[in-house]
């Protein structure tokens, strides 16, 4: 295990070094590395919560998955619809740095209402789950506002860039075109930064504090504390069962005699453990507008430059803009359209897959929220040998264009499902209710290694890597100059609309044996690819 490790350290590092060196970060504009730090810093606080967030609902008010699975959807949809509002803001006042301070301010005071631990209780549920539910409509609120003003920002950085080089030839506009992608996935890498450390520190706080309180963690005793306390004890025995084995492994052996008292203490000292995580996302929404305050002047300021750049039309001209806007709307829709099933997919790592590694891999050792941070490593260690491959085939004259690495990625996504659904398949797993249910006994032999998540998520990056950074740099080149926090704000919402939908996850999850789901899943990323395909001669015309 200690050489596994290190191995993997070794890997993360050499990644970065070759990242962030300066042959690499060669022809870049300057204000990139402090926009993804900026980014880096916000993400790092918003997965803080975002690795805990389904699981901490059930645990801390009791509700089932399904009705979690629906109150994370509906914040993770807003997330990203929101950036429609926000990106319509900036477009309008041409006032994108404020729009982002101001989204960093929102989410820290969102973040700060989230940190209060306060026990729920059937008095105040009514009161404390609309809280929550407030705060994390800030968070969202202020993510909008924030995340693809952000992005615009390091498009408008890349099209001031092309407009000098292109004074110098047509050469020097080619070499700065090329480096467009390629920044993307740099800015992409360090939002995957702050998304790999962060998945530790929630779990880490709560198994702190439990200790404290000489408590062990077991994901599944929340569950059943709350149902040992809304049935005042009279639980179904095998339930009862269950939770008396679990209470003997979290207390040492030593159960107590009252078992009611002891449910509301580990469930108050298992959520306060989580709830001071979220100070951690607060001075990280602080870090964050720290950097952006200081680097503010290296960022376009679009609202000035317009001014200055009064040009006369034709009617013939403005006929043709018009048409070319059209098209490039219209390639713009098309792909949105295949990232909301990209998205519906993808996110389930947040949603049944984070259920899949509670449930049925051996999480005896290591929280299963910290899964989660697998993604983030793979994009980091990865994005490198990607950059090389592209780069190399572009040299030879056999580039891959944007939309064709995002029909490439669909397939890779629907091997990721293919992988699970046949291995579910072989160890003839039931639905995740029913699997829950069983005694440990049972369950033991049937738990799934660490390797099954680590494939899982290698092929999910690898499909996110041809997807998500090189979608944002397609916007990028297709977005009329007028609307690019707006179009940055409907790639987002195309995010929206598919996290509207992954609360189907934990219900396909939940219902039927759990290969189903998967194959849902799969046939999801096989017929987005294969539109994909049909699309692509008309996507590259319209692009070129």
């Amino acid at each position: 295990m200690a050489t596994f490790i290190t191995i993997a350290v070794i890997l993360l590092l050499a990644a970065l070094l070759y990242m962030l060196s300066p042959a690499n970060l060669k022809g870049h504009p300057k204000g990139l590395i402090a926009a993804a730090l900026s980014n880096m810093g916000e993400r790092f606080g918003y997965y803080i919560m975002n690795a805990v967030l389904l699981l901490f609902l059930c645990s801390k008010f009791g509700l089932s998955e399904e009705k979690s699975g629906v109150i994370y959807s509906v914040f993770y949809t807003g997330i990203y619809i929101l950036s429609l509002v926000g990106g319509t803001i900036a477009d309008r006042t041409q006032n994108y740095k404020g729009t982002i301070m101001s989204g960093l301010s929102i989410m820290a005071l969102g973040y700060l209402v989230l940190s209060f631990p306060i026990l729920s209780t059937a008095e105040n549920i009514s009161w404390l789950l609309p809280l929550t539910c407030l705060a994390l409509f800030l968070i969202a609120f202020g993510n909008g506002l924030f995340k693809g003003n952000l992005q615009a920002i390091v498009g408008q950085l890349y099209d001031n860039m092309e407009k000098e080089e292109a004074k110098k030839g047509p050469e020097a506009l080619a070499i700065a075109q090329s480096k467009r992608d390629t920044g993307f996935q740099l800015f992409y890498v360090f939002i995957n930064i702050g998304g790999l450390i962060a998945p530790f520190v929630a779990p880490m706080l709560r198994e702190w504090w439990l200790k404290v309180h000489n408590f062990a963690y077991n994901a599944n005793l929340p569950a059943l504390c709350h149902e040992y306390i809304n049935t005042s004890g009279n639980m179904d025995p095998e339930h009862m069962s269950n939770m008396t084995e679990l209470v003997g492994k979290v207390t040492g052996g030593n159960i107590p005699e009252n078992l009611g008292a002891f449910s509301v203490d580990y469930l108050d000292i298992f959520n306060t453990g989580i709830h001071y995580s979220f100070l951690a996302s607060v001075a990280a929404m602080a870090i964050s507008l720290v950097i952006f305050a200081i680097y503010k002047k290296k960022f376009p300021t679009p609202g000035k430059k317009a001014a200055k750049e009064v040009v006369g039309y034709t009617a013939e001209e403005k006929a043709m803009m018009a048409k070319e806007i059209k098209q490039r709307l219209y390639a713009l829709f098309a792909v949105l359209g295949i990232a909301v099933f990209f998205w519906f997919s993808f996110h389930q790592n947040g949603q049944s897959l984070s259920l899949f590694a509670r449930d049925f891999v051996n999480t005896t050792s290591i929280a299963p929220e910290i899964w989660q941070s697998v993604n983030p490593y793979f994009v980091i260690v990865l994005t490198p040998i990607i950059m090389i491959i592209f780069g190399a085939l572009a040299k030879r004259g056999r580039g891959i264009s944007t939309p064709r690495k995002i029909a490439i990625g669909m397939a890779i996504a629907g091997l990721a499902y293919l992988f699970l659904m046949v291995y579910s398949l072989y160890m003839d797993y039931p639905s995740g209710k029913i699997f829950v249910g069983l005694s440990d006994a049972i369950k033991e032999p049937l738990f799934a290694g660490a390797w099954v998540l680590i494939v899982l998520y290698f092929f999910l990056t690898v499909a996110e890597l041809f997807i998500s950074p090189l979608g944002l740099s397609f916007v990028s080149k297709v977005a009329p100059k007028n609307l690019q926090g707006l179009c940055q704000g409907l790639w987002l919402g195309a995010t929206a609309l598919g996290n509207l939908l992954i609360w189907i996850g934990p219900v396909m999850y939940n219902a039927w044996p759990i290969w189903i789901c998967w194959c849902v899943f799969l046939a999801v990323c096989l017929i987005s690819m294969g539109i994909m395909l049909g699309m692509v001669k008309w996507l590259e015309r319209v692009t070129k």
